[in-house]
């Protein structure tokens, strides 16, 4: 009768909306107790996580600041991308596919501010300093009512056919490379802040309530809401339920109150109070939230009861509030419900015909009645009867634990550091074309990978390249060593590097480690090892132990601001350019947190296909003749496993030889590592002599010897 009654009276003061608030408080006192059966089509915590593209699904309003996966209301099909490498001079080629995508997500149905963090399948795609894990275009579409149909869409749809989607903020992705994700869009989530501050939960259900509700409300201030469900009446009797509000009239509409304080003191008919036993009462309440401090994962916080019972209710309240708020928030449902076991029926004159439902009394006489809501009245001949239900006294603030937060490494890429060394060939490939060695990083902990192109005509045209592998280990020498012998382990020098981060570590290696490539380092033109690596700052260490003048290189004084990069196999990705020794070449990597590419330049030598320098070069005069003899290297087998010769590599081996005297120098070739020149086809005593090997695609460096 309750509900009937008061859905009309609700209808007379509030139109459609004021009906359903009054049918909510007429239920309200029909249902005997607190904790009642399930009826509303309200908001649910599992439907914020996960992402749907179905029509006829309603679009959550959100409040304060909430996580959210939104709903994907446009896309393209998967975008595919070709990507051709090697194929040259005979080579077979190399085509690599790719996939990215273009969407458009729904986020809420009331304007936001703005988009903090981004997740993909639950890792960070934008971290809280806006910066991208992975590169795409993004835009975001705050909600207003004069916003424009956005331009990726209007391309595709036709402008006439592209919705604005006022008053919807959402979020287009452009090109969404998808590879990490199993080339499928992944599942999104957004940490969305559509208030500047957290807001009151009276704030919330006045705006819902269209104007049907007035006065401040419950002032329980939240960090979040979703107001996400088939109506508004059953998003508000979520926020009752969580605060203990009711509704009473106020003037031509309705109010939500929450408080204690009794606006009127009403007479004592004598008549005992009615007790419902403690078993109706349940033992345990356990509410469900989400967290902030745990990035809005679902919390979970619950409070006890001692006393007879065995009934546990669980209560979902899809609102970011904190471990302590949630406690307090279940110990005060749990109390409610033990106080409100206690009622009365008052039996009054007509001067109490205006106490309406929602009224909170007091009881003449009572002192220590404490305060009473009236949850029904009714008149009949000349007589007034309210039914009277025990309020709680305010909650006590309570204190519990978020407990354990794993979150998304979310560290900043910083801008990308890119180094591109024409290297001696290190791994025994016998490359047939140029061969740079690329290594990246960034200037920040969470760079990972930036995409490469490269340009022979002074970044005229460039050409792409691939990626990056894992973040190298580099940065410049700060104290350089001198010359040294490269038979000998220098135990005399050292080199101090500074990297390009703490996070940067370098480590020992042991002979045998070193035997199999560790710690193999280029700085300047030189290739070595060290074998002890001993910090000294934040980003500062110490190599010693050095093996120097590594496969071919010379080790020469290195000076300081030298370059210094650890080729780690993990780290190095080498690039076959067709060029001619002598070219420029231009190396661009772009990472995702560059606002402008990186950029270097390397010109090509052709050391990476030629054979190093001869070595042991002599020279003698004997019977009027000229003997030289030399020791050739091969550019490959560097670490002589058989004990014999080092294979050739060349298609035969071949030698080239510059004499010079007094006058015009003589040029002679031999098949052999060795000559016997008459002192007759010299013009004048010998005075140098440089042999250069002749390799399949080049000469080597010259050896020279002065005699």
């Amino acid at each position: 009768m309750a509900t009937l009654v008061l859905t009309t009276v609700g209808g007379l003061v509030g139109g459609p909306v004021g009906a359903a608030l009054g049918g909510l408080i007429g239920q309200a006192a029909d249902r005997a107790m607190l904790f009642k059966p399930k009826g509303r089509q309200g908001p649910r915590l599992t439907e914020l996580a996960v992402q749907t593209s179905s029509y006829g699904r309603p679009i959550p309003r959100l409040f304060g600041r909430m996580r959210v996966a939104g709903q994907v209301i446009w896309a393209t099909d998967l975008r595919e991308h070709r990507e051709r490498q090697g194929g040259g001079k005979g080579q077979p080629s190399l085509t690599s596919y790719s996939y990215s995508a273009s969407f458009a997500v729904a986020l809420s149905a009331r304007p936001i501010l703005a988009i903090g963090r981004i997740w993909a399948d639950g890792n960070l795609l934008r971290g809280a300093a806006g910066d991208w894990k992975v590169a795409t275009g993004f835009r975001l579409h705050l909600g207003g009512e004069d916003q424009l149909p956005d331009p990726l869409i209007a391309s595709a749809e036709g402008l006439e056919q592209a919705p604005a989607h006022r008053g919807i903020a959402y979020a287009v992705f452009e090109n969404l490379p998808l590879e990490q994700f199993g080339n499928r869009i992944p599942l999104l989530t957004f940490e969305v802040i559509a208030d500047a501050a957290p807001v009151s939960v009276g704030s919330i259900a006045r705006e819902l309530a269209a104007g049907a509700l007035v006065g401040d409300g419950p002032a329980q201030p939240i960090h979040g809401f979703s107001a996400y469900g088939d109506s508004s009446r059953g998003v508000i009797e979520t926020l009752a339920e969580m605060t203990g509000a009711w509704f009473t009239p106020d003037g031509h509409a309705l109010a939500m109150r929450d408080d204690v304080i009794a606006t009127r003191t009403v007479a004592n008919d004598g008549r005992q109070r009615r007790v419902a036993p403690l078993t109706r009462v349940p033992q345990s309440v356990l509410l469900s939230h989400y967290d902030p401090a745990r990035d809005w994962q679902t919390g979970a916080q619950r409070a006890v009861r001692h006393g007879p019972g065995s009934v546990s209710v669980s209560v979902e309240v899809p609102a970011a509030i904190a471990a302590s708020t949630a406690k307090t928030i279940a110990a005060a449902m749990l109390t409610r419900a033990e106080v409100q076991r206690t009622r009365r029926d008052l039996t009054l004159d007509a001067a109490a015909i205006d106490v309406a439902p929602g009224s909170v009394v007091t009881i003449e006489g009572e002192e220590q009645g404490g305060a009473w809501r009236v949850v029904a009245a009714r008149v009949e001949r000349f007589r007034v009867t309210l039914t009277l239900v025990a309020l709680a006294p305010p909650s006590i603030p309570m204190r519990a634990s978020a407990g354990r937060v794993l979150r998304a490494p979310d560290a900043p890429a910083g801008r990308t550091i890119v180094r591109a060394l024409e290297l001696p060939d290190i791994t025994g490939a016998a490359a047939i074309r140029p061969q740079v060695t690329i290594v990246a990083a960034g200037t920040g902990t969470g760079w990972r990978r930036a995409a490469l192109h490269t340009s022979l005509d002074d970044g005229a045209c460039w050409v792409p390249a691939g990626a990056t592998r894992a973040p190298g280990i580099m940065g410049i020498v700060t104290n350089a060593p001198g010359a040294a012998a490269g038979t000998l382990v220098d135990r005399r020098h050292t080199i101090e590097v500074s990297l390009l981060h703490t996070d940067m570590a370098l480590t020992d290696a042991d002979p045998a480690a070193l035997d199999r490539g560790a710690n193999l380092a280029a700085i300047g033109n030189e290739v070595l090892q060290f074998g002890r690596a001993a910090q000294t700052g934040a980003a500062r260490w110490r190599l010693s132990a050095l093996r120097r003048a590594l496969f071919g290189t010379t080790a020469e004084p290195i000076g300081n601001g030298s370059a210094f990069v650890l080729l780690d196999g993990n780290t190095v990705v080498s690039v076959p350019i067709d060029a001619a020794p002598g070219e420029v070449l231009r190396v661009m990597a772009n990472g995702v947190g560059d606002d402008v590419p990186a950029e270097t330049t390397q010109v090509l030598t052709g050391r990476s296909i030629l054979p190093p320098a001869p070595v042991r070069l002599t020279a003698r005069v004997a019977e009027e003749t000229l003997y030289c003899a030399w020791r050739r290297r091969s550019r490959s087998d560097w670490r002589w496993r058989d004990g014999v010769d080092a294979a050739l590599i060349e298609e035969r081996e071949r030698y080239r030889l510059v004499i010079t005297g007094s006058g015009a120098p003589t040029i002679l070739e031999a098949d052999a590592p060795f000559a016997a020149v008459p002192l007759a086809a010299i013009a004048g005593s010998p005075r140098t002599v440089e042999v250069q090997q002749m390799g399949t695609h080049g000469l080597s460096p010259a050896a020279i010897l002065n005699c």
